[in-house]
């Protein structure tokens, strides 16, 4: 079994942030599967299964993604190796994904709630490039949390992640 985690922020009020890019990567593997999600409340998560697959989104808030993440790892007696977290990254230009593991948070709250959940970097990440704010002024947790423009939500959509579950496999 493998569980692929795409972080975010719950509520409407976050749906179109770029902190939500795993959630919107998620939205869109789980269309393309034509799958359901389903309130999970025991893992603070909404959950979609394909075959071996679990596809989660932590209803916590990202600097909380961790707790529900060690919940379900233990509940389903997973190892590292079968996690995929997929999140936003300022770091890298808009829409580039990189693709890794046994990398630091370089920041992210999100992923620093896991690593120090689960006790360990030891998982795959998909990194998805949102890139920095234009203008400078701007800090980066508001940037992180203004709404894609139509035609990025758009390009994020259609940025495929199964290519990347095939080589965690390997």
């Amino acid at each position: 079994m493998q569980i692929i985690v795409g972080l975010g922020n719950p509520g409407d009020k976050y749906i179109k942030t770029k902190h939500n890019t795993g959630f919107i990567i998620l939205d869109s593997l789980s269309r393309q599967y034509n799958l359901e999600w389903h309130d999970e409340t025991k893992f603070d998560s909404l959950l979609s299964k394909h075959e071996e697959l679990i596809l989660c989104k932590p209803q916590t808030f990202m600097n909380n993604s961790g707790d529900a993440v060690s919940r379900i790892m233990n509940f389903h007696k997973l190892n590292l190796e079968n996690l995929i977290i997929v999140h936003d990254d300022v770091d890298l230009d808009f829409g580039v994904t990189r693709f890794g593991r046994k990398i630091g948070s370089a920041g992210h709250k999100g992923v620093e709630s896991i690593i120090e959940k689960l006790g360990s970097n030891d998982f795959w990440r998909i990194r998805i490039g949102i890139g920095r704010p234009i203008d400078t002024r701007l800090d980066v947790e508001n940037y992180v949390l203004s709404e894609f423009a139509p035609e990025e939500i758009e390009k994020i959509n259609n940025i495929s992640i199964e290519e990347f579950i095939k080589q965690s496999r390997m």
